[in-house]
């Protein structure tokens, strides 16, 4: 019995250690944001005298907040339309259909999720360069979406096979035509599914800093991610106040947006992964 408690005892402090390690950046994050730069290097653990809020004014002017998320808004929303609209089609059919080549497209959905980005960057910049799109954020749209494209489909695949096909066929039997077996009868049953496909999509196009930076040239098409990077250098390379109030200006949004739907996206993978 004392050996139990022991190992239990042990387990809580391994869990307590690990919270610890996630949890203590982004307390100097939340901290520093409100104390001056003098402050944070006299004593960066110390809580604020009081709250210094020019950081965030001063951090929202300088990385120019305003225009990077009118950017990441629509880099983001188009994203997510593409991959949502193209993942439930493709999952639908590699999902319910019997069709030739279908092994081998599932296996080529798997390979990509292998695939770095950067294989690929020398190429897609020759060809936007030509086209003329470098700059323009419905193009980079259409690159972040092919990115998460692969693992969309494979996790939309799962939701479709757990839908009973009696479904589609009494729908057809009544005279249902594609169009509204898809939209009225599929669709709705993979709901999860769809919510857990736009969470992570939207994640990741938020958070994506390789592709936006290397194709979204210009201060003007600069996404809020790319804004807050812009932070590190100029004259305001040292103000670490400015940058700390910068990083929760960013962070805050789309934590609040995660967390607000993280149950369904649970809920989401719990039940795609037992459908199979």
């Amino acid at each position: 019995m004392k050996r139990k408690k022991r190992t239990a005892i042990f387990q809580w402090l391994i869990i307590a250690l690990l919270i610890f390690i996630v949890l203590f950046p982004l307390y100097l994050v939340v901290i520093n944001a409100f104390k001056p730069h003098a402050d944070i290097v006299t004593n960066p653990i110390s809580f604020p005298k009081s709250a210094f809020l020019d950081n965030f004014s001063k951090a929202w002017r300088t990385a120019g907040f305003s225009r990077g998320f009118f950017n990441s808004i629509r880099l983001v929303v188009t994203t997510a339309l593409i991959v949502l609209a193209a993942s439930a089609f493709a999952g639908y059919a590699l999902g319910t259909k019997r069709f030739t080549g279908k092994g081998l497209l599932l296996s080529y959905f798997l390979l990509a999720m292998t695939i770095p980005v950067q294989l690929f960057l020398f190429p897609l910049y020759g060809v936007f360069a030509k086209l003329d799109l470098i700059g323009n954020i419905y193009a980079v749209s259409f690159v972040i979406a092919a990115i998460n494209m692969p693992l969309a489909v494979m996790l939309m695949r799962t939701f479709f096979v757990g839908v009973p096909m009696q479904l589609e066929e009494s729908a057809m039997l009544d005279g249902a035509n594609t169009r509204q077996i898809l939209f009225q009868i599929i669709f709705p049953c993979v709901k999860p599914g769809f919510i857990t496909v736009a969470v992570i999509v939207i994640l990741n196009a938020w958070n994506e800093y390789l592709i936006s930076s290397t194709f979204l040239q210009g201060e003007k098409n600069f996404t809020a991610t790319l804004g807050y990077l812009s932070l590190n250098g100029g004259s305001v390379t040292f103000d670490q106040g400015m940058k700390m109030a910068g990083s929760l200006i960013i962070v805050i949004p789309i934590l609040i947006f995660f967390l607000s739907l993280q149950r369904y996206v649970v809920d989401g993978l719990t039940a795609g992964s037992v459908k199979e």
